[in-house]
């Protein structure tokens, strides 16, 4: 027998009319109302998630060589320009004040991307194993880019979290809707030119970087070089990016933020706990749901305590592959990503698992929905689970209660990106994609399986 998601809750109402068009997320977000206690009733089209202690609504170029602390900000932005594939949207809205709530506010690690492709030659000359990611100090970060002279390579504000913020943003985007998303993110970059770099990358692209700089640091970097097999290898220069602290700028915009993702990467830095936990009892008070992303195996398992203190008292969403999926249960590589995805939604309201090739599934209380995998071929992989974030997102909160129709229009965006060159997804690509799901706010729930 089928198991319905969708349960009889009568709906809120709006807020403000600014608002009402995204009155399953914005209408029940009302931090003066009570939050219920003990509940473990799940939804129905106005995703209403009573949940453990609190009441959850959702429904359910090319660089000499030398370091990089001696560029200047227009050779930065020279390279940067490189990795422009698309004109990025123009700011119709203003500017100069911030919105009133923020639709996404996410916390990660602000790092800026080189990237080049190198050849199996390259990487065995500075011992280095090909498909890792490494940490390195500043010394071996320009030993990296010394034996890079001479070869081609692109800058871009990257990272996991920035991925799938730039893809929410541009699938909000003016062209598409009256009223577009308001994206923002927080994190550590320095008062450097890599910093200023960062932020207006972000800027240009509709993601607001809310954080001050660090005057006296560096902005992270993370190297990324592609060889002909595809394979990635990274070497990741944290600097400013391994300080994310909680303040009372940070409180101040997560106390006005509807949906708050929390990078995974962040749980690999020394001290952060504190600062997401926080963070996340923040959100709450506020009303905000919370969002955590996975982002790698090894960090789960590093961190595996840190992760369920945060995911089992504070998520409603998370973002994992199977693999980190089966690391979060403690599963062994021969379990099912669907045993996973059911086992994730005991504890957590939605579950998002992605398994490449394969598909993805939707889980919710015990269960899951299959979702098939869009057709496309494949060129670059990288960057294919951030634009399934950021399509889940979306619909989250466009109001769409089609859980099967809101995980094939993620698939459908991964299946984009994965079907180009670099992680991010085109501008012309978001507006084409929005506008062909034409969602039924008010359509009948998905049934999870049987």
């Amino acid at each position: 027998m089928a198991l319905s998601l969708l349960s009889l809750i009568p709906p809120s109402p709006s807020l403000s009319s600014s608002s009402s068009s995204l009155s399953p997320l914005y209408s029940l977000y009302n931090p003066k109302e009570t939050l219920q206690t003990n509940k473990t009733t799940i939804f129905r089209s106005s995703w209403n998630l009573r949940i453990k202690k609190r009441q959850l609504s959702l429904m359910v170029s090319r660089n000499s060589g030398g370091e990089l602390d001696d560029m200047d900000e227009v050779q930065i932005n020279r390279i940067g320009n490189q990795d422009e594939e698309d004109e990025e949207m123009t700011q119709t809205h203003s500017s100069s004040s911030s919105p009133e709530r923020w639709d996404v506010l996410g916390l990660g690690q602000a790092m800026v991307d080189f990237s080049g492709v190198v050849d199996d030659e390259f990487l065995k000359k500075l011992d280095l194993e090909k498909g890792t990611r490494k940490l390195i100090n500043h010394e071996e970060r320009g030993r990296v880019l010394q034996a890079m002279d001479g070869c081609s390579y692109k800058a871009a504000a990257g990272g996991s979290l920035s991925n799938t913020l730039v893809a929410l943003a541009r699938l909000g985007c003016p062209s598409i809707t009256d009223r577009p998303l308001n994206v923002a993110m927080a994190g550590s970059i320095a008062g450097d030119p890599l910093g200023s770099f960062y932020r207006t990358k972000l800027r240009r692209a509709n993601v607001n970087f809310l954080s001050a700089p660090i005057m006296d640091g560096t902005t992270g970097t993370v190297i990324v070089l592609t060889t002909p097999d595809a394979q990635r290898t990274m070497l990741a220069y944290q600097g400013t990016s391994s300080v994310v602290s909680y303040d009372s700028c940070l409180a101040s915009l997560i106390s006005k933020t509807n949906v708050f993702v929390v990078e995974g990467y962040l749980f690999e830095l020394p001290d952060t706990i504190r600062t997401i936990t926080k963070a996340c009892e923040e959100a709450h008070r506020n009303g905000a749901l919370v969002a955590v992303t996975a982002s790698d195996v090894s960090c789960i398992e590093r961190h595996y305590d840190d992760f369920w203190d945060i995911v089992g008292n504070y998520a409603d969403i998370i973002f994992a592959n199977s693999d980190e999926a089966r690391a979060f249960c403690h599963f062994s590589a021969e379990e099912s990503p669907i045993s996973a995805t059911r086992y994730l939604s005991h504890f957590v309201p939605f579950v998002s698992v992605t398994d490449g090739i394969n598909g993805s599934y939707i889980g919710a209380k015990g269960e899951a929905i299959y979702i098939p995998p869009s057709p496309c071929v494949p060129v670059d992989t990288c960057g294919a689970g951030d634009a399934y974030a950021s399509g889940i997102l979306y619909g989250i909160l466009r109001g769409v209660t089609d859980l099967k129709g809101m995980g094939e229009l993620a698939a459908t965006i991964a299946a984009t990106v994965v079907g180009q060159q670099g992680t991010r997804l085109r501008v012309q690509d978001a507006v084409e994609l929005a506008r062909s799901h034409d969602f039924r706010l008010n359509s009948v729930g998905t049934d999870v399986g049987s």
